[in-house]
């Protein structure tokens, strides 16, 4: 069985509807959702970078997904508009370009999960195969959101715009689709998502893969992320302070130390 993902829940301080996003996640049968803090960095004033509030806190219980056994799991993510730094105290990290040279930057040297393409107005650049390349080698993945589109027809238009001219440089690889919810109301099942890819260029294994194992392939990616190139992490022991954890069959003796 497929394990459905949304990694684009907007965040709102109103846990009411947060509250109902979730419920409605789980019962469209999506085992991950992310929320997602989007931090403004202006050449004027800097914002100041805003801290995750603990999901316990946002939500009482956590929903069971429909037709498992299990709550669904909810997650943090920072969109920053550009990228900045690395913020380890998001689980998930994405960066929205908006110029060609932040597109390239983002794409080839910015140490992010995910690049957001603008789906609310025509792109003031093209997608080059070059950068898109050298994102998917890095295992950086493209995110394009639906719910903008349920809206307004020419946010439609541009969705179904800037999708297509996507998938044709990146053909339909490194891919999710998400929804960008505000409202319960804004979210889709996980078969109507996979439609939805139909017209934005993407085949049907595609489009199964941008709401199930490309998510999975994105949490991989941001675990890595916080580790020592995925070779190594430390966590508390109870019989000693640190213990390794490594990630790979290496030698004992070549194995790094944590510090």
């Amino acid at each position: 069985m497929s394990v459905f993902m949304d990694l684009n829940v907007l965040f709102s301080t109103d846990r009411s509807r947060l509250q109902s996003l979730v419920e409605t996640a789980a019962h469209l049968g999506f085992s991950t959702v992310a929320i997602n803090y989007v931090y403004e960095l202006t050449t004027k004033k800097r914002q100041e970078v805003p801290s995750p509030v603990p999901i316990s806190e946002l939500i009482g219980q956590l929903p069971v997904v429909q037709g498992r056994s299990r709550p669904i799991k909810v997650l943090n993510r920072l969109t920053v508009r550009p990228n900045d730094a690395e913020y380890r105290a998001f689980d998930l990290l994405a960066i929205q370009p908006t110029t060609e040279k932040l597109f390239h930057t983002s794409c080839m040297l910015c140490e992010v999960d995910i690049i957001c393409i603008s789906v609310t107005e025509k792109l003031p650049f093209f997608f080059k195969r070059a950068p898109i390349n050298g994102a998917i080698d890095r295992g950086v993945v493209f995110e394009v959101s639906y719910a903008s589109a349920l809206r307004d027809s020419t946010m439609r238009r541009y969705t179904i715009a800037n999708a297509v001219c996507l998938m044709e440089s990146c053909k339909g690889k490194n891919v999710i689709v998400s929804s960008a919810a505000e409202k319960a109301l804004d979210l889709r099942g996980p078969y109507d998502i996979i439609n939805l890819g139909a017209l934005f260029g993407l085949s049907d294994a595609d489009s199964k893969e941008a709401v199930s194992s490309t998510c999975r392939a994105v949490l991989l990616h941001a675990e890595t992320r916080k580790t020592a190139s995925g070779i190594v992490s430390t966590r508390k022991s109870q019989q000693e302070g640190l213990q390794d954890c490594v990630g790979s069959e290496a030698p004992a003796a070549k194995r790094p130390k944590p510090t």
